[in-house]
Formats: C-alpha cells, sequence, structure tokens
C-alpha cells in the first residue's frame, strides 16, 4: 500500500502545463498559472448513485430543487416581455425581462389550479402571463392581475397569489436561478470563478451555435466523461492530455487545462503503442495535427514551434473573422482546452478557439438518459451588440454529431466523446463490482462533485 501522505502526488512524467505556459511566445494570464489540489481519498464511488430510482429522486428534490444552476443567457432576453422557460426534472421555470434592467423568475405553476402557464422550454414573449386553463393573468412582474369572475374568489390576494418567485441572478451574461426560496447568494457559490473570468469575460461572447442532444446515461456519468483527459488516448486517438493539470478550488468549483500542440514523449510513455511517441513527433507534424483548426500556415520555421505558429494564426484569422484585436492574448487562450465545472453541472471554457459552454441536466424522470446542451460562444466584435441568440438545434438520441454541419470537425469529436455512454450506463448495471474506481489525480474533480453532492443529499451544504 502506498503511504496516505504520498496520495495524489503521482505525476505523469515530462513537462507540467506550467513549464509549457511558462515558456509560450504570448504568456498566460495570471489565473491560469495557479495550481491547487488536494487528495480527495481512494475509494470506490457506488455504481448505485447513477442506476438507483430512490438516489435519483433524493437529487431532484435535495439537489435540483436547491443548486444555483444556469437557465439561459441574458441575450435571451433583451426586451421588455422576452422570456424563457427551463425545465430541469419535474420542476419548470419562467424567466422574464420584466423591466428594462431587471429579470425575474418564477415558477411556471397557476397560483389558481396550477396548470403550467408557458408550454414550451425556451424562447418567447409576452406582454404578460395568462393562464391556458380559466384565463388568471399576472403582469411580468409576476402581480396577480386578473381573476375571471373575481367576485367568487375573495379569500385571493397578492401575497398568496402572486406568481411564486424563484432566485434569479446574473453572471458572466448567463442568468441563474435557484428554486430554493432560501438559497445562498450565487456569489457565494462561484469562488474563484468571478475573479478568474474578469480575464476572459464571458458576457462579450454571442451564442453562435446551441445543440441539444438526449444521451444515453445519467448526468453525472454524461458529464463525467468531459471532466477528464485521461480518455484521449483511447476514445479519441489523439495524443494531448497526457500532462494535463487538474485544479479543485471548492466544494463548486474545479478545472483542467490540456496543453494542444505540446505533446510530450516521456508523458506517452505512460500509454501502450508506439503511434504517437517512436519516433517523437516533429514539429511539423505537430502543425499538420493542428491544421484542423483552418490554419493558413503549412510550416514551422526553423526555431520555432507548432504551437508558437499555431497560435500566431488563429489570433491574425479570428482576429480578421471578429473584427478584434487579439494581439494581446495568450497561446494557452488562443489554443488550449481549459474548462471550469461550477457544480451540478455547468462548464465554462475561457478559450478563443474552445469557447464553449456545456449543461447536463436529467431527462425528466428517467435515471437513464440525460439532456446535453452545448453552446459555443463566440467573442464579440468591439463594437458589435448581442444579436437574436440561435435557436437550438435538437439531436436525436440515435443520431450523430455530425448532422449539426455548423459544428464542423467537432461534430465527429462530439460523437467519440458520447459514444461510450450507453456501454458504460448498461455496465454499471451488470458489474458484479460495487462502484466506480478513480484516479487520485486524473479524475479527482469528479470524486469532488460527489462529495459535493453527498453534501446536498444530506442537506448540509443547503444549511444557513
Amino acid at each position: 500500500m502506498v503511504d496516505s501522505k504520498a496520495r495524489g502526488e503521482a505525476r505523469a512524467s515530462g513537462p507540467t502545463v506550467a513549464d509549457t505556459l511558462l515558456g509560450d511566445r504570448c504568456p498566460a494570464p495570471k489565473p491560469l498559472l495557479e495550481s491547487r489540489y488536494e487528495f480527495l481519498g481512494d475509494e470506490d464511488i457506488p455504481f448505485s448513485r447513477y442506476t438507483s430510482r430512490a438516489f435519483f429522486e433524493q437529487e431532484i428534490e435535495r439537489v435540483w430543487g436547491r443548486a444555483w444552476q444556469w437557465a439561459c443567457r441574458e441575450e435571451h432576453l433583451q426586451e421588455v416581455g422576452d422570456t424563457y422557460v427551463y425545465d430541469i426534472g419535474p420542476y419548470s421555470v419562467i424567466v422574464v425581462r420584466s423591466a428594462q434592467d431587471t429579470i425575474k423568475a418564477f415558477l411556471n405553476s397557476c397560483t389558481h389550479r396550477g396548470t403550467r402557464i408557458l408550454a414550451a422550454e425556451g424562447s418567447g414573449y409576452s406582454g404578460g402571463f395568462t393562464c391556458p386553463f380559466h384565463g388568471w393573468s399576472w403582469q411580468l412582474d409576476g402581480t396577480i392581475d386578473n381573476i375571471p369572475a373575481r367576485w367568487d374568489f375573495p379569500h385571493v390576494c397578492p401575497e398568496t397569489h402572486d406568481l411564486q418567485a424563484v432566485s434569479c441572478e446574473r453572471w458572466g451574461g448567463f442568468v441563474f436561478i435557484n428554486i430554493d426560496p432560501h438559497a445562498r447568494p450565487l456569489a457565494e457559490y462561484l469562488d474563484v470563478l468571478p475573479e478568474h473570468f474578469a480575464h476572459f469575460p464571458l458576457e462579450r461572447r454571442r451564442i453562435r451555435l446551441h445543440v441539444e442532444k438526449t444521451l444515453p446515461a445519467n448526468w453525472k456519468a454524461a458529464q463525467e466523461a468531459f471532466m477528464e483527459a485521461y480518455h484521449n488516448f483511447e476514445t479519441h486517438d489523439a495524443p494531448n492530455g497526457a500532462n494535463a493539470q487538474y485544479d479543485i478550488f471548492g466544494k463548486y468549483v474545479s478545472r483542467f487545462i490540456h496543453n494542444i500542440g505540446n505533446y510530450s514523449t516521456e508523458a506517452l510513455a505512460d500509454y501502450p503503442g508506439d503511434k504517437w511517441r517512436n519516433p517523437p513527433l516533429t514539429e511539423h507534424e505537430i502543425l499538420q495535427i493542428l491544421s484542423v483548426f483552418g490554419l493558413r500556415h503549412e510550416e514551422v520555421p526553423k526555431g520555432e514551434t507548432a504551437r508558437a505558429v499555431a497560435a500566431a494564426d488563429l489570433r491574425e484569422r479570428l482576429g480578421e473573422q471578429w473584427g478584434l484585436d487579439l494581439s494581446g492574448v495568450s497561446d494557452s487562450l488562443m489554443l488550449d482546452s481549459i474548462e471550469y465545472h461550477l457544480f451540478p453541472n455547468m462548464f465554462f471554457f475561457p478559450g478563443i478557439n474552445i469557447p464553449m459552454a456545456y449543461r447536463f441536466r436529467p431527462n425528466g424522470d428517467d435515471v437513464d438518459s440525460c439532456i446535453f446542451d452545448l453552446m459555443i460562444l463566440e467573442p464579440l466584435g468591439d463594437a458589435q451588440q448581442h444579436p437574436e441568440p440561435p435557436e437550438p438545434v435538437r439531436v436525436g438520441i440515435d443520431e450523430s454529431y455530425t448532422v449539426v454541419e455548423d459544428l464542423a470537425w467537432l461534430g465527429a469529436v462530439y460523437d467519440e466523446d458520447t459514444g461510450n455512454l450507453q456501454m458504460q450506463q448498461q455496465g454499471f448495471k451488470t458489474s458484479r463490482k460495487a462502484g466506480l474506481t478513480l484516479g487520485n489525480y486524473q479524475e479527482a474533480r469528479i470524486r469532488r462533485v460527489h462529495m459535493t453532492l453527498d453534501e446536498f443529499m444530506s442537506g448540509a451544504d443547503t444549511r444557513n
């Protein structure tokens, strides 16, 4: 057995992420140079957490009924009366711009006999809210407005029959809701995110593409497929990720950084086969791999690296495309996969070339499937205002991501990322072994999510 003090200290051979960032031509901002990790244990995680109906029903109440979660982007609510309906498990929430500078949220439920007020999830517009059953109506701020046959309801008053308010706050251009009426402020939940993302503000991004797909796995298993780079060699047949850095900033926020265009032969020695390490990749071969980004340059000048050439190429091309000066943007932000996770289900990428946001949520009451929202958040030009956001492209559970032409080469990558999920969900139920085993370092972010999940399940995290 390994001494407990040494657990979690092992790392892949070769240069670290910090080594790469410090050696970049254009240096990384301070938040990317931080490193924060702690050993969290090595016990197996029970498979029943992914398959049990009883556990799932407790999650619905104790996690999704109490945790902050993003409902939409502010750009979905540009004009007074713009609405967005967000569904999570059995809950439904109306988010509305009720005044020019005010966004509010309410339970999507009539205070008369409980009927859902707005039917479809997603964007809409309303000058007020009217129940489709008996015609009760409310103003945009949730105030009860009209009751047909008002004479029969002398016992109804605003205090009891206004729409039921939901906590609603904003950060980074996202609108967050919390169904718990006693929810703590969002700021206490975000941890380092406001400080870190001050260097790469998400509010100056627009939704270029929104893809929504049902995945054949529990929401936790689906998001965990995106929380480590350990799978890259087998799942993606790709050499990047061996030296990824994993950071745990607290109960709610974690991060990984894995470098693109810097492949360590020492780290690759930990993986079978010689495809990527024998002989070592040349800088020209690395640039050929990076050509998937649509680079203009095909050669690496003597004394340069493919990573530096690719970053410079993207600064020039994307800067021209978006009307932005990207000359001061670091090589890391131009190239690397930098992924922050916010409990329970949100991912934010500050990068320029890899600029995604993800959300994984239960698919109604089905423990064995979930909804994966993928947004590509493109930087806005200096003088550009947010355009109307695109409608989600909905992909069927058995469809390939490659049907979404705007995903381009990423479509095949997302097929690979999600292609193992159904087999994993089935394997949970087949195994004689009681739970999954996690790496101490590369999969520590997954363990942190389960630890925080336990606090919500016990009620400890939500007590004031």
